[in-house]
């Protein structure tokens, strides 16, 4: 290994690193939107309800059905 050799650091990663250097907070906001729209508790009674209502789709979605 060559005595000036430094670790290869990508431009993305470079600029994300800049990014948290800047804004130390971002971590923090970005789960706080991930809480706001994905982290919910499930209502296994709705689920389970939702589930028994999908129809079964037909194997080709535009194919007119006999006798319609």
């Amino acid at each position: 290994m060559p005595l000036f050799w430094k670790p290869y650091k990508s431009e993305v990663t470079a600029f994300i690193e800049e990014l948290k250097a800047k804004k130390p907070t971002l971590e923090d906001e970005q789960r706080a939107g991930r809480a706001l729209l994905w982290d919910r508790a499930l209502d296994r009674s709705q689920q389970t309800e939702w589930q028994e209502a999908k129809v079964a789709q037909q194997p080709y979605v535009y194919q007119t059905k006999p006798g319609a």
